[in-house]
């Protein structure tokens, strides 16, 4: 965005903001109502104003406080997902290792004939002098 953009945006920001001023203290609709007591006037202005600018801040706080709460609530239920994944892998595979003993023979016997000509040779190439 150039500068031109972003002054004319300022200026429109700021000349809605003067409006909306202007509509709040000089305008002849804004009133409040407080136990029954009617305020209108500079009078209702300024306290809607005020009313109103506390609520939002109320809704900003209160908006800040629920979206920690949520962060922390699906970090723990994302902990909780890992774990329960974990869980469930250890169990399946305490289910399934009885059954994947006949396919570990093999691999265990070829295992042992690979292992025994390479202890051999090192062997023989650590007796031999350098």
């Amino acid at each position: 965005m150039n500068i031109n953009a972003k002054k004319l945006v300022f200026a429109a920001f700021i000349f809605l903001l003067v409006i909306a001023v202007w509509q709040s203290v000089l305008g002849d609709t804004m009133h409040i109502n407080i136990d029954g007591d009617e305020f209108d006037g500079p009078l209702g202005a300024v306290l809607s104003v005020l009313f109103g600018g506390a609520g939002m801040l109320l809704a900003g706080l209160i908006m800040t406080c629920v979206g920690i709460f949520l962060c922390v609530l699906f970090a723990s239920l994302g902990v909780l997902a890992v774990a329960g994944v974990a869980l469930a892998a250890t169990i399946v595979l305490a289910v399934i290792s009885p059954l994947l003993l006949p396919l570990l023979i093999p691999f265990a016997l070829y295992w042992l004939l690979v292992s025994r000509p390479r202890k051999q040779r090192l062997q023989a190439t650590l007796q031999q002098p350098v």
